[in-house]
């Protein structure tokens, strides 16, 4: 059986990786080697992105078997409906985020405190609903929570070294963007970072926490989520390095101010690209994300920032680009990383 060989600062964020794109072996204990750690990933290829050395297990820790969810749920379900059981779900700081079949509603409470059961540190069970309007708020049922618990909806979630506080029901958390939330904190080291469409601080904290720039100038329209940036911020000891804006992205850029620009919203970045390119410095990076459908990847969003910058009278170099996650079938969050010179 197999293993990746991951060393010890690394292993919280990598095995959550695992777990999230459903490669980790959860059967087996994580055993020490030296300095490393064996993670245990089932006998399936890995994607290119895990740059770790693969090993066959000489020795091997199990976890004794608990019960799961179906065999929780068999005395309140037939066979059938125990079929329709989610099969993944979200675990946020202390919450859990599940989507449930129609058919299951009947028995959601009993649902919800089996979760509670399975994973005792967690606080809260909500049913996800989707998102809502252009602020992407999301639409969330609680149906379960522990005695005493008074704000249930309310949790603080750590990854790669950082704090997000958060609201479940009011602002949005995507974990499948914690590679690109990776990849950003080893970036930005002595720069001005102009950070638009901040969010809770996304990007902006593991910035702060890794790579220590001079400053970041982070823009929010939705002032619940500014009101985490601004939280986080201080959870993350971020006060002397972030200068959190409320607003709105058109009309609080700054202008020929920043090294390196983020657009990290979706759906409509595209029309702020004018706004992003006079935010930069000469020779500054943009790192810009669009959903693209997949027969005009990457030429899209290359050729939307080209003709920006060409608007302007600038032109650009492009550093490389990547797919983020699957956003909807046939279409994928992709980001591309340029040089405007």
């Amino acid at each position: 059986m197999k293993a990746l060989l991951v060393e010890k600062n690394r292993v919280e964020v990598v095995r959550k990786q695992l777990l999230e794109s459903g490669y980790l072996d959860t059967r087996r204990k994580l055993v020490r080697r030296g300095d490393q750690l064996e993670v245990p990933i089932k006998d399936t290829a890995l994607p290119g992105s895990y740059q770790f050395t693969v090993i066959d297990q000489d020795h091997m820790e199990f976890y004794e078997s608990e019960p799961g969810l179906r065999e929780l749920m068999s005395s309140y379900l037939d066979e059938e409906r125990l079929k329709r059981l989610p099969c993944g779900w979200q675990i946020i700081g202390r919450v859990i985020i599940i989507s449930i079949h129609s058919d299951l509603y009947f028995v959601k409470t009993q649902i919800g405190s089996t979760f509670l059961k399975m994973y005792p540190y967690c606080k809260s069970v909500y049913i996800d609903k989707g998102i809502r309007g252009d602020l992407r708020k999301p639409d969330r049922e609680l149906i379960a929570k522990r005695d005493g618990v008074i704000s249930p909806q309310e949790t603080v979630h750590t990854e790669n070294g950082c704090k997000f506080k958060l609201d479940v029901t009011r602002v949005m958390f995507s974990k499948g963007n914690l590679q690109e939330r990776i990849r950003m904190s080893t970036l930005g080291s002595g720069e001005v970072v102009v950070d638009m469409f901040a969010g809770i601080g996304y990007f902006t904290i593991p910035m702060v926490v890794h790579s220590a720039p001079k400053k970041i100038i982070a823009i929010e329209i939705n002032p619940e989520s500014y009101y985490y940036l601004v939280e986080n911020t201080r959870l993350n000891n971020g006060e002397d390095i972030v200068e959190p804006i409320l607003g709105d992205c058109a009309n609080n850029t700054p202008v020929c101010v920043a090294d390196r620009v983020i657009m990290g919203y979706v759906k409509r970045t595209h029309y702020y690209l004018a706004n992003a390119v006079l935010a930069l410095k000469p020779s500054g990076v943009l790192h810009y994300h669009e959903t693209v459908p997949v027969h005009l990847m990457p030429v899209r969003p290359i050729e939307r920032i080209r003709s920006a910058a060409e608007e302007q009278g600038r032109e650009i170099e492009v550093l490389c680009w990547r797919r983020v996650k699957k956003y909807s079938p046939g279409v994928w969050h992709v980001v591309v990383d340029v040089r405007v010179f």
